[in-house]
């Protein structure tokens, strides 16, 4: 009898802020970590598809698939970022986040590849973030999308530093077609499949 060509598990989940992209190390305790295996019974061979880092937050695709990840970095598949900044994002930083910008990336200086981005006309309504950001006594925020099909490390935030608006709060909201929607941070949902 053949065996089911889909043996493997997949989830979606909302990454919350302060959690590693990864699962337990032998570390783990003396890290005083939090990692993606304290949310959610995983099982033993899953894999975070892409990573987001310790300070970001939002859509993060599980798997038991190894191949899964090649697809979504060898078919270039878009993610779609939401990034708080300081201060109110211009018309020329949005045009210069659009034609790429120079990030330094593995201590090289590296031009990102061009990209969408416009700036949000309403902020997003997100669930309130563990650790709070700064209010607006301290200067005006804004919110801007970044659509990329690359992903070098944190490579968000060096773009909106570069065009000189440091991101406060960043939340992957997209990846392909799969949507973050109205997930709670912390939520993690099985899926039959992932498909790009």
């Amino acid at each position: 009898m053949e065996q089911s060509k889909n043996t493997h598990r997949h989830f979606i989940i909302y990454k919350p802020y302060g959690y590693l992209s990864q699962f337990y190390t032998n570390a783990k305790k003396e890290q005083k970590k939090k990692f993606l295996g304290d949310l959610y019974d995983f099982p033993e061979n899953a894999m975070a598809i892409g990573r987001l880092d310790e300070k970001s937050e939002g859509l993060l695709l599980i798997t038991t698939d190894g191949k899964m990840s090649d697809v979504v970095n060898g078919q270039k598949v878009d993610k779609e970022y939401y990034a708080q900044v300081n201060g109110d994002i211009t018309l020329e930083a949005i045009e210069g986040l659009k034609r790429g910008v120079e990030i330094g990336f593995k201590g090289i200086k590296y031009i990102t590849q061009s990209c969408k981005a416009f700036k949000l006309e309403t902020d997003p309504d997100f669930p309130t973030r563990s650790k709070k950001i700064r209010d607006d006594r301290h200067g005006p925020t804004s919110w801007v999308s970044l659509i990329l099909n690359e992903g070098k490390y944190r490579q968000v935030r060096k773009m909106t530093s570069a065009v000189g608006y440091p991101t406060l709060r960043l939340v992957r909201v997209r990846v392909g077609d799969i949507h973050l929607n109205k997930m709670n941070i912390g939520d993690v949902i099985e899926v039959e499949n992932l498909e790009f």
